[in-house]
C-alpha cells in the first residue's frame, strides 16, 4: 500500500473561506492565507483550494490570489474551480498551484483533462467528481458545485476519466459533505474498484475512525477533509498517529508519541 495522505480542503468563496453542509448554506471560516498558513505547521501532506463560485460567473481563475497563497504554502497546492481550457490551467501552474482539480468544464469537454495530461502530465490532473446517490440505486455525477445532474453515473465517468489521463480522481459525496457523519463507504469502495488510479475520498469525514475506515474498508489512497479540521479540536497530525496506530502507512512527519516521552 502506497502512503496515505492528509489533505484538508479549501473551500474559496469571493473573499474568503466558507464551509456549509450538503453543498448549501455556506458559511464563511475566515481567510484563506491565514490557514494556510497554519496548515504548514500541521503536518499535512497537501492541500486542496477549490473557488466554489468561479463557475458561476465565468470569471477568470484569480491568478494574483492564487500566486499570493503559493508563496506561503510549502506543500503541494492543487487548485480548482471554474476551469475551463488549457491557457487557464498553465497560468495557474506559474501562479504556484501544483496541480489542478477540474470538474465541471470536463462534462461538456472530456478532452480537457486529456489535453492537461499531455501537456503536464498526468500527475497533473486532479478529477474532482461530486455524486448523489439513486433512489434506485448507484451514484449520479453532479457539476456546478453540485446544483446540476450530469446523468452520469459515476463508476462509467471515473473510468473514461482515468482513460483521458487523470491522475487521481477526488471523489466527494454530496449528501454527506459538512456532515461529520462518516464518508459513504459504499461509494469510495465502488470507484477504487473501477479504476487504477488514487481515489481521495471527500464528504463527511468526522473523526479519526472515519478516515481509517475509507482506508481500510473502502480502498481510498487518500483522505480529505474540511469541517473536521475547521470546527473540532482534531488536527491532521493526530489524523496521522491514528492511521499509523491502525497498521496504515502514512508520511513520517510527526513525532510518535513514544519518541515525545524520551
Amino acid at each position: 500500500m502506497l502512503k496515505v495522505r492528509i489533505i484538508p480542503t479549501l473551500l474559496w468563496k469571493q473573499l474568503g473561506l466558507v464551509k456549509g453542509v450538503g453543498f448549501d448554506s455556506w458559511r464563511r471560516v475566515g481567510p484563506v492565507l491565514p490557514a494556510i498558513k497554519v496548515y504548514n505547521q500541521r503536518e499535512v501532506d497537501e492541500l486542496v483550494l477549490m473557488d466554489v463560485a468561479a463557475h458561476a460567473f465565468g470569471d477568470e481563475p484569480d491568478y494574483e490570489s492564487v500566486s499570493e497563497f503559493g508563496q506561503d504554502c510549502f506543500v503541494p497546492l492543487t487548485v480548482g474551480g471554474g476551469i475551463v481550457c488549457l491557457d487557464q490551467v498553465q497560468k495557474l501552474l506559474r501562479a504556484g498551484a501544483d496541480k489542478v482539480a477540474v470538474n465541471t468544464a470536463t462534462y461538456a469537454n472530456p478532452e480537457l483533462v486529456s489535453a492537461i495530461a499531455s501537456r503536464h502530465g498526468t500527475q497533473c490532473v486532479v478529477a474532482s467528481v461530486d455524486v448523489r446517490r439513486r433512489e434506485a440505486g448507484g451514484w449520479e455525477c453532479f457539476s456546478h458545485a453540485g446544483r446540476e445532474p450530469t446523468g452520469r453515473d459515476v463508476v462509467g465517468w471515473v473510468r473514461e476519466l482515468e482513460d483521458r489521463g487523470a491522475g487521481e480522481i477526488l471523489l466527494t459525496s454530496i449528501e454527506r459533505d459538512g456532515t461529520m457523519g462518516g464518508y459513504d463507504l459504499d461509494l469510495v469502495a465502488a470507484v477504487a474498484l473501477a479504476v487504477t488510479i488514487p481515489v481521495i475520498a471527500s464528504g463527511g469525514a468526522g473523526n479519526y475512525q472515519h478516515m481509517v475506515d475509507a482506508v481500510l474498508q473502502a480502498g481510498a489512497s487518500a483522505v480529505a477533509a474540511a469541517s473536521m479540521f475547521h470546527f473540532t479540536e482534531q488536527t491532521p497530525a493526530e489524523a496521522k498517529k491514528a492511521l499509523a496506530a491502525a497498521g496504515i502507512p502514512v508520511r513520517q512527519n510527526f513525532v510518535p508519541v513514544m519518541e515525545k516521552a524520551l
